[in-house]
Parts: structure tokens; C-alpha cells; sequence
């Protein structure tokens, strides 16, 4: 990838290197050891850890964070330079789409962290992967993820990098159009099997907001190297449900899906880098995904 302009976001926390803090109270109760075994499978599946303590703790107050603000970053090291001009880029992206839509973007933060962290969602940990929490409008990451994308899931390169933030900015931007509120409140009106298709459809279309980003930012700032796109698509393929269960269990359980086969991920990321259109990426309106 080139970023020619070389702009990093001051949006990002470092957290590497900090304590997880001391207890973490969820609602009326804290989180037991079971509670958080269930939010890190759900999590590595690509379910929000959110939802499985709003079904957990339904009706319960809001969370509240025990953890003391995190600063801005201010390290130098090459990932988490080149991950701050990834958020950078989409800042830059995401704002221009918003504005054309008569919308205002609101940047999300990204936190660094390593190990766990608390955040409003519950404990963060390493093994959940990336995720977003909507109530803190943050995305966390564990650096040392990239190793896994690269070692054990086989999608090396820096593309492949950036497509797992654009992802994961995809839900941010979910979340601005009021699309997560939506999805959550349908959820828990619903069974698990039903909830888990709305979970499938909420992924795909943040994999298709990524390929928007990364349309839009090539369009305009030439970021994309021959072989960039074939790195995304290898990511995307990566993480598929299907793949991610033939690894973990040997066996594939399609009932339980609630992020898409490798197929449908290469199918939407591909939808939105193609057309660089956010109507492009109706996932919830489409018969077949």
C-alpha cells in the first residue's frame, strides 16, 4: 500500500503494556468466569460480545467502565504508525461519503491494547480478534493479531491489515446510520437461529463498507500496490465461518454461522470495491447473500 500523504490519526489509545484494571461490573452483576468464556467464543465467531451480555443481562443499566482514559498514542513502531494512517485514510474517506449524503461523520477511536482491556461491551481480550464496541465508538486491536492473519490464517501483506480496521470501521459507520441499534433490537426479539442470519448480514455488509473505503481511497489518494486487492480477498476468504470451523473443530455447522462463508465475504468486500457505493452494500434488502 502507498499513503503518499503519510497522515496518521489522532485518534488513536495506546494501551500496551497497561493492567486490565480491577473489577469490571456489567449491570446488576459482574462478569463470571462463564459469562466471559461465552464472550470470547461468540467474539472469535464474529458475534458483538455486546449480545451475548444483552442477553445475558436483559433490561439491566448500562455498563460502566472502571478503567481510567487511555492517552493518545505516541509510539513510533512501524504497525502501529502504519495502522494510525489506515484510520487516517478512512477518517479522510468516510467523511467525504458522509458529506455527500448530507450526513456528518463522527471519527471513531482506535485503542491498542494488549492481552485484555476493559470497555463498555465487557472485557476485551486478545483472543476475541478485532471487534468494535458501539457504545465507546472504538475499535480495539491486539497487534499480535496480524501474526495469527498471517501465520495461521494465511493472509499476509499490509493490505490484508487494512482491510481487518476498514472492517471493523465498517461497523463504526453501522453504527452512525443507526443500523447496529436496529440489528440488536431485532435480535433480541428473535430465536438464535434467526438473530445468527441478521449477525451474517451485519458482517457482510462491513466487509462491503470496507471495499467502499478502499474504492474511494484508491480513487483519490492511488493507496492500492499490484497485489493489494488479491491480499484482501485472501482475508476475507480467511475468515469465513466455513474456514474458521473446519480449523477449530473440524467440522462445519452452518446453524450456527454469524459471520458468512469465505464465499460470501469475497462476494460483498469484492460488491463494494467495485462499485465504491454504500447502496451497494444493502445486505439486509438483498433475497439471496
Amino acid at each position: 500500500m502507498l499513503f503518499r500523504r503519510g497522515r496518521e490519526s489522532e485518534n488513536v489509545e495506546d494501551r500496551r503494556g497497561q493492567g486490565a484494571g480491577g473489577g469490571f461490573p456489567v449491570g446488576r452483576r459482574g462478569i463470571g468466569v462463564g459469562t466471559l468464556l461465552l464472550m470470547v467464543v461468540a467474539a472469535y465467531f464474529g458475534i458483538d460480545p455486546r449480545l451475548v451480555l444483552t442477553l445475558l443481562d436483559a433490561g439491566s443499566p448500562p455498563p460502566v467502565q472502571t478503567s481510567t482514559p487511555a492517552q493518545k498514542s505516541s509510539t513510533n513502531d512501524p504497525q502501529s504508525r502504519f495502522v494510525s494512517m489506515v484510520l487516517a485514510d478512512t477518517e479522510d474517506t468516510w467523511t467525504e461519503l458522509f458529506q455527500r449524503a448530507g450526513l456528518r461523520y463522527e471519527y471513531p477511536k482506535l485503542v491498542l491494547f494488549s492481552g485484555m482491556t476493559p470497555t463498555t461491551c465487557g472485557m476485551g481480550q486478545a483472543a476475541m480478534g478485532p471487534f468494535y464496541c458501539p457504545p465507546d465508538r472504538k475499535v480495539f486491536i491486539d497487534l499480535r493479531f496480524y501474526d495469527d492473519l498471517k501465520r495461521r490464517f494465511g493472509a499476509p501483506g499490509d493490505f490484508a491489515q487494512a482491510y481487518v480496521i476498514a472492517h471493523e470501521v465498517g461497523h463504526h459507520v453501522q453504527n452512525l446510520l443507526g443500523i447496529a441499534d436496529k440489528v440488536s433490537a431485532a435480535q433480541r426479539r428473535m430465536g438464535q437461529t434467526q438473530a445468527n442470519q441478521l449477525s451474517i448480514r451485519m458482517e457482510l455488509q462491513a466487509d462491503c463498507f470496507a471495499g467502499v473505503w478502499a474504492n474511494n481511497a484508491h480513487r483519490a489518494r492511488q493507496i492500492l500496490e499490484q497485489g493489494d486487492i488479491e491480499e484482501g480477498l485472501r482475508a476475507a476468504s480467511a475468515i469465513g465461518d466455513d474456514q474458521i470451523q473446519k480449523r477449530s473443530q473440524g467440522y462445519v455447522a452452518p446453524e450456527s454461522f454469524t459471520h458468512g462463508t469465505s464465499a460470501q465475504r469475497v462476494e460483498w468486500f469484492k460488491r463494494g470495491l467495485t462499485t465504491g457505493h454504500m447502496n451497494a452494500c444493502d445486505t439486509f434488502g438483498a433475497d439471496r447473500i
